[in-house]
Formats: C-alpha cells, structure tokens, sequence
C-alpha cells in the first residue's frame, strides 16, 4: 500500500496543528460559528443530531493493521466503542467531543490516516473496487491510479472550493464493482484495439435529491493523460457550475442542462489551451513509481495444494460451507481466496463494527491476508490475500466475534445510512427499519432461496444509502412529522447501472417489511427458474405485478 513520505508525514500534520488552533479559537469565542463551519468540514467534522461525527478518510478502501488498530483506540477512548463504515469506503465515528477532535486527528496522522477533504465543497476520498489488485477479470490494478488522483486532489489549490462536492471512482475490471456511473467522474481503466492503456471517462453521474446516471464523455483517454484531462473536467464545472442554488450545484446538473456535448466541447477546449502535454502529463517513470507501491505481496508457491483440506472441512461442517458459499470469491492467483467480513449480523447497524472486533480484523490480516484490509462500497470489509489453507482458520476468529454472517449479496447485506438515529438531515429512521426486514428473513436457507437482491435504504432525498440504484430502494420521507418511505425497484449501480422506478404512494413506517415481504414473494411467484435474478425477473415482468401485491 501507498506508504507517506517525509512530504506527506509534514502535510498532514501541518493540519493537525492547524485544525487544533482553529478548534481553541472557537472553543474559546474567538472564531465565528460560521467560520469555523467551513473549516470542520474541511476536516471531516460534522454536527449531528446528539453530537459531532467526524469521517476518517480510507483512500480506495485500503488498511493496515495498525490503522485498524489505531480506528479501535479512537472507537474505545474517543467514542462509544464502534465505527460506522460508509458506503465511500470511509468510517465515521458519531459521538466525539469537539474538544477531543484535534486529538483523534493526531492520532490518525501518526498512522498515516487523516479526515482531509471527508466533506465539504471539494473532491472527497478516490474510490474503486473492493478486489483491485486480486479480481480475476481485472486489465490492471486500479489503485496507483486512485493515489495519482489523490496526490493531485489534496489541497488543491483551485479545486477546494467548488460549488458542491466532488466525487471520483475507478474501475479496471469487466464486471463495475466501484458504482462509477453515479459518480461526478468515473473512470474504467481500459485497454484499446492497440493494446494500449487508458481510460473511457463517464461524467455527471450522482444520486441524492435529483438522481442521475453518468454520461460517457470520452471513449479512450491515453493514460498519461489522466490528471490534465480531470484538471480540465474540474475547471470547466468550476467555471460552469452553479453557486447561486445548493440543489442545482452539483456537476450532474450542469451536464444534464448544458448537455454532455456542449460540455464535452467545454472540456476538450479547456485540455487543448495548455493543459494537454502541460506539466500534468505523466511520464512512466511517475506511474511506475506508484505501483511500486501495490507491487504484488510474496504469495506461497504450494497454497493451491491445501484445495483438499479447505473442501474437506466444508464437508465436515455445513455452516462453513456457507459461509464460503457466500463470503469467499476466487482470487487470481491459485491457492488464494478474498474473505468477506460481514458486517450485517442480526441486530447491528449495518456497517458498524466495534472496537474489538476492529481488533480481531487487525490480527486476521496480519497473519493470513499481509497485513491490509478493505473496506467496500456496500458496508463490509475483505481479507483479500488469504490462503485457502487458512479460510477455515479465519472463518473461525470471526464467527467468535460474530463477523462470519453468510450473506453477501443477500437481501440482509443491504447498505442503509444511520437516518434519523444520528443524522441531522434526515427525514426517517433506517436502522430501525433494517431490523423489521431482518427480522422478517432471518432465516439464511430463505435468503438463499431468494438468490442475489440488492436492497438499499436511505433516511432522506441525500441519498446516502443508494436507494436510488437499489435493486429494491427504501426512501425515507417526512409527512406532517410522521415516517414514511417511498420504494422503488428495478435499480443498479453496476454495467447496467439503472434508476429504479417508484412503485407508488409511499407506505406507513409500520408497512415497510411486510411491502418488502410482498415485493420478494411476487419475484418467488414470478420468476422463470430459480437462475432468473430479482433484477432479471423484474425488467421482464415490469412494475404490474409487484404494484399489485404491494398494495393489495
């Protein structure tokens, strides 16, 4: 993994100490509450409903074991001993002390990790696949490019002030693991018809208030021309965007009004008066340099040979079985194994995780997967490097510490934002309403009846829990201070990346699991074998019939 250098070691803690002065100030009445706002944002720190939330950047996902040992102290000193993993790949933590915040900061930097541009009007944490660097169907590892593009984002100097957030995804394999195509920039990694390198670059996706697929702006960008042809996109929209309206801000907006040719002729315009072949061109030695920095760990030449013992102990114990039916992928070398750490077991947030069983994560990675972990877009974590000799062994560790749930993919693997729990902005709870669905299938062998369903809750039109591309989305809504929640299906934020479609009025607090119950026996009644996905068998059957059981 990306390691700082003496440069970055000084940058950060610059901002730490800076952050520090700034937090004293207004603690002391010498700063402006809304002075200080702008600069807490900058440094990853909310207000709450019951308290401050500060989000800690994790650049594409990627942890060490001190990292994660770092996040459990902070988890245990600073908060109430548990973190909330996002659907950005970052964590949060909901209930530290302003006063405190400086402190955790400069606990982080010492680790390497910081809350730099977590929130705010700037770019935000570079995302990509949970799996770069293992995925069988991956062209490159996409992670040196997500450092390039994060280098170049810090503290950028004409970009820290844009009119709304700014987010920016990758993805290198063929199957769109990062949801790229509902982010302002995404980027696939590609390769073409000369074998060369590059990327096809999608712009003015997003979800939120106004959801908005991306648009395809350029088919093959040579790779050295990565960060000049997004200093460009940047300009254009920083030039071009909208500060007069918070709703109408966002780059999405602008491609949609302009037109993604009138913005493409924008960009184009802008690269070509300087910045193409300029001094943000890459040279190989630059690129070379950061993947160093992924170079592949020194896997065991006879792990391939332990196939026997892992098929073995799932034979002698079922509940193994499962979990590597569900929690265990193929890597791309022989003999490996990526290990999903479920953090959706009965009665816990989705994403969150405690400071022990962080703890527990830190030992399994340092012993079985070189010492990382991932943190993935759909709120759990990956051992990506582990030998198949060992999966038995992990399986184990987690299930005592209750992170071995098989349901990846399943209907309780949903992504849900913290809604009114904690979240100020929100218009209605969400975990509460993940537990009446668990409740209603906390049965496995049901679940896996039902194949591969992609449910996703938010608590408000923000759309932090990506109901917009939910295969079934859950919308909390505010009705003369009652909760209710709008569903919707039929979405996707993979290849097909698609909006779901509304169902109809929206249904009582009391009414979500039961319409959900209703929504998962119709696809059971429809659908043409038990191959044919909920998403298949909703885009060939269409809304009638699940409308007609909803509302019955």
């Amino acid at each position: 993994m990306y390691r700082y250098d003496a440069h970055d070691h000084a940058l950060v803690q610059q901002r730490v100490d800076q952050f520090r002065d700034q937090t004293q100030r207004f603690l002391a009445g010498e700063l402006p509450d809304e002075e200080f706002k702008a600069l807490r944002l900058r440094n990853g720190l909310y207000i709450q409903r019951f308290a401050p939330m500060l989000r800690v950047s994790v650049p594409y996902g990627l942890l060490s074991s001190p990292q994660l040992r770092t996040l459990a102290h902070i988890a245990r000193r600073y908060d109430k001993g548990y973190g909330h993993f996002s659907t950005r790949q970052n964590i949060q933590y909901n209930w530290p002390k302003l006063e405190d915040v400086p402190d955790i900061l400069a606990e982080l930097a010492k680790v390497e990790m910081h809350a730099i541009q977590t929130s705010g009007n700037c770019i935000r944490n570079i995302t990509t696949d949970h799996l770069a660097g293992v995925a069988a169907d991956e062209i490159v590892d996409p992670r040196p490019y997500c450092e390039l593009t994060r280098q170049w984002a810090t503290f950028h100097p004409e970009f820290n002030w844009l009119p709304r957030k700014f987010k920016i995804a990758f993805a290198s394999s063929t199957g769109d693991r990062a949801a790229t195509l509902v982010h302002d920039i995404g980027a696939h990694i590609v390769r073409n018809d000369k074998g060369e390198l590059g990327y096809t670059v999608y712009v003015g996706g997003g979800l939120g208030r106004t959801p908005i697929i991306g648009q395809k702006l350029c088919d093959f960008l040579p790779e050295v021309d990565l960060l000049s042809y997004f200093e460009a996109i940047l300009r254009v929209y920083n030039l071009w965007g909208r500060r007069d309206n918070i709703y109408k801000a966002r780059i999405k907006i602008l491609v949609k009004e302009r037109g993604v040719e009138a913005f493409r002729n924008a960009v184009e315009a802008e690269w070509n008066a300087g910045l193409r072949g300029g001094d943000l061109t890459l040279t190989r030695d630059a690129i070379d340099r950061f993947k160093r920095h992924f170079d592949a760990h020194p896997y065991r030449r006879d792990a391939a040979a332990d196939l026997a013992d892992h098929e073995r102990a799932q034979a002698d114990d079922s509940a193994f079985a499962a979990f590597c039916k569900r929690n265990v992928l193929a890597h791309r070398v022989e003999g490996y194994k990526a290990v999903f750490i479920s953090l959706k077991a009965p009665g816990v947030a989705p994403g969150d995780i405690t400071a022990e069983q962080l703890e527990v994560v830190a030992d399994l990675a340092e012993r079985y997967s070189f010492g990382e972990a991932r943190s993935t877009h759909d709120q759990n974590l990956v051992l990506a490097e582990v030998a198949q000799g060992d999966v038995h062994a992990v399986w184990k560790v987690l299930k005592a510490h209750h992170l071995a749930t098989p349901n990846i993919g399943l209907l309780t693997d949903m992504i849900c934002c913290p809604g009114l729990d904690f979240c100020s902005l929100a218009n209605a709870s969400s975990i509460s309403v993940a537990d009446d669905i668990y409740a209603r299938f906390d049965t496995l062998d049901d679940q896996y009846d039902i194949g591969e369903l992609k449910l996703k809750m938010s608590g408000c039109m923000n759309g932090c829990g990506h109901h917009s591309v939910g295969h079934i989305g859950i919308l909390g809504v505010d009705k003369k201070g009652e909760e209710w929640y709008q569903l919707t299906l039929g979405g996707s934020a993979e290849n097909d990346a698609t909006l779901g479609d509304r169902t109809g009025p929206s249904v009582a607090r009391a009414d979500v699991a039961e319409a959900v119950e209703r929504i998962i026996q119709t696809y059971l009644d429809q659908r043409e074998g038990e191959d044919e996905t909920f998403l298949e068998c909703y885009r060939r059957v269409g809304m009638k019939p699940f409308k007609q059981r909803i509302y019955a």
